[in-house]
């Protein structure tokens, strides 16, 4: 589950920020102005490609079980969760550290949305995340473009979520301390759910690839940007 730790701290602190070597006030104010540019316009591209990919998979769902059309309820109820499954998946910082460097708040927030079975791996891989935010100090927080049902039926569902991670982290001490963002991470997840006792909840979620990038589209197998939070 590396999606909890995939970052690049520091890979994008631009050249003009090593120390003794300032770059021109103008230089800076342009090469600043055309990289939000770039990355408004590739970020806009990703939104674009993650929302057709998503209607073009669950349209490949409907064509084989109706895609759940049937059952209106169950389907907002199963994108909704998975809403809440990768915003609470992806959104930790140091604030929720405790004495020990534990997340308690980050643990219980994706466990309430978790069956026991998935419970287990997420407890593995926690530590790593955890570790990560106590000596790095990052914070990450998630956002979701869009979901789309693939089936579903009255005890289970898959939904496909496309999104981005954005990761942050603090550089330096005292008054010379600021944050530095870090250029969103996307991704695309097919997220399995169950319902248990009547409770819908998460029981896998795995990476997806654009169509042209997978072996097999229907599957959707292959990698992708935003492998894992």
């Amino acid at each position: 589950m590396s999606v909890l730790t995939d970052t690049s701290v520091g890979d994008q602190v631009e050249e003009s920020e090593v120390p003794g070597e300032p770059a021109p006030a103008g230089a800076a104010g342009t090469r600043r102005t055309r990289l939000r540019r770039l990355l408004a316009a590739v970020l806009a591209a990703v939104v674009v490609t993650c929302v057709v990919l998503l209607v073009w998979m669950a349209a490949g769902g409907r064509s084989s079980a109706s895609g759940g059309l049937e059952l209106p309820r169950e389907r907002e109820q199963a994108m909704s969760l998975t809403d809440q499954f990768v915003k609470r998946l992806g959104t930790y910082s140091p604030d929720m550290l405790d004495d020990s460097r534990q997340m308690p708040a980050y643990r219980e927030q994706v466990r309430e949305v978790i069956t026991p079975k998935f419970a287990a791996d997420f407890d593995k891989e926690v530590a790593t995340a955890e570790q990560l935010v106590a000596q790095g100090g990052i914070t990450r927080s998630a956002e979701v473009f869009a979901t789309a049902v693939s089936s579903v039926d009255d005890d289970s569902a898959r939904v496909l979520v496309a999104g981005a991670f954005t990761d942050s982290y603090a550089q330096g001490a005292g008054d010379e301390a600021r944050t530095v963002d870090q250029e969103p991470l996307p991704f695309r997840f097919t997220v399995d759910l169950v319902r248990i006792e009547g409770e819908w909840l998460v029981d896998d979620f795995t990476p997806v690839s654009a169509p042209q990038e997978s072996g097999d589209p229907a599957t959707g197998s292959g990698t992708t940007e935003g492998s894992t939070p």
